[in-house]
């Protein structure tokens, strides 16, 4: 958390924007989450469902970014050895 402050200030002091990932949003809402306080027994159901999916949503993805990051390589290997070619 500590490196996206320092981020976010860098990016502020030098007048660029900040836009921030899908990283970002999923721990904001987590964030809400947590501070919900239901007051029936249907809306601690509604809740409890609602973290599920975005546990899983967290889940899918860090498997989504590892899947890119490996196609990313991929390509990186094809376009080195068609440069080598």
């Amino acid at each position: 958390m500590n490196s996206l402050l320092q981020k976010i200030t860098k990016q502020f002091l030098m007048n660029e924007s900040y836009r921030p990932d899908v990283r970002t949003y999923l721990q904001s809402l987590n964030d809400l989450m947590e501070q919900i306080r239901p007051n029936t027994k249907k809306d601690s159901h509604r809740l409890h469902l609602a973290k599920e999916n975005l546990t899983k949503i967290k889940k899918y993805f860090r498997k989504m970014e590892e899947h890119v990051s490996s196609l990313e390589e991929q390509l990186r290997v094809i376009e080195e050895g068609r440069e080598s070619k």
